[in-house]
């Protein structure tokens, strides 16, 4: 499977330490992991992040070729904090490296040429209008290619209309509870009683999306797929941060998918990567596919 991954590239700052991280970059490396063609589409600065970043990249086993260095912009961060409810939050300066994206007509022919399975983008980079243009572009250019939407809403760096436009695009949508209840309640302001199950079926429904993945935290996940619904348990691990646990799990449920995976088999696989990259520090741990199949042996299949 060939992947491009529209996206961030950036450092996470800790209280105690920078990671490199970016849910782009997350997801590509992971699914590089997974024995998967992934290339990130992003940029960098001319700054000693910047160097640090395409070090990274290269010592991740990631492509640099479609990463641009920029020299107006600096690379970007994410300070990170935490919500009330334990989730992680994100402060993130805009403009910055990675809102600098274009691409030239030779890598849009290879493209072409070898086939890019899946185009995989989240909203943070496209609320910049030139970012969306590019990538509404790149899938007019790509016919062949589906789409994968990890919505991944950071505050004050999303609106609705973008969300809905972006949705109209997406084979598969990934979301996790709160994004689901958030745009529930701001399309459906007359209707208090929300599920996950309605959220999917209307969005779905809406927006002509063949599949919706629905992140519970550590209870597991919702599927929908083409009207059946799946609730998936997670995996009991001992927590270290969740940064990067989401976007293991996306690489994950895609990796499943394209293979034509049973749907509970691919959420299963994908709920024990994001478990794993959960009980370790930073975005993109180490870990094994071995690792992965056994935390799979230690919790039966869902009906």
């Amino acid at each position: 499977m060939q992947v491009w991954g529209i996206g961030e590239v950036l450092w996470d700052i800790f209280p105690d330490k920078e990671r490199f991280g970016g849910a782009a970059l997350n997801f590509c490396a992971n699914l590089q992991r997974l024995g998967d063609t992934a290339s990130l589409l992003s940029a960098v600065g001319k700054d000693t992040r910047g160097q640090l970043a395409l070090q990274r990249m290269t010592e991740l086993h990631l492509s640099t070729r479609y990463v641009r260095v920029v020299d107006d912009r600096p690379t970007g961060v994410a300070v990170v904090g935490q919500t009330p409810e334990g989730e992680p939050s994100f402060v993130i300066p805009r403009p910055a490296a990675f809102d600098s994206l274009s691409l030239d007509s030779g890598a849009i022919r290879d493209a072409q040429q070898s086939g890019v399975d899946w185009i995989y983008f989240g909203t943070l980079l496209q609320t910049a209008n030139d970012v969306e243009r590019f990538t509404t572009d790149l899938i007019y250019q790509l016919p062949q290619s589906r789409c994968f939407y990890d919505m991944n809403l950071r505050a004050d760096q999303w609106n609705l209309a973008l969300v809905q436009r972006l949705s109209s695009l997406a084979s598969v949508l990934k979301l996790n509870e709160t994004e689901a209840k958030t745009l529930y309640a701001q399309t459906h302001t007359q209707d208090i009683d929300f599920t996950v199950e309605k959220f999917c079926r209307v969005w779905a429904a809406t927006y002509d999306i063949q599949v919706i993945c629905v992140t519970l935290g550590a209870a597991g996940c919702f599927v929908y797929d083409r009207e059946a619904i799946h609730e998936i348990p997670g995996f009991p691990v001992t927590l270290c941060d969740t940064v990067g646990s989401g976007d293991a799990f996306a690489a994950g449920f895609l990796h499943g998918y394209q293979r034509g995976w049973p749907m509970l088999d691919t959420a299963r696989f994908a709920n024990a990567l994001g478990a794993l990259v959960a009980s370790r520090a930073g975005a993109t741990p180490d870990w094994s596919i071995q690792e992965c199949f056994k935390l799979l042996e230690t919790e039966p299949q869902s009906s």
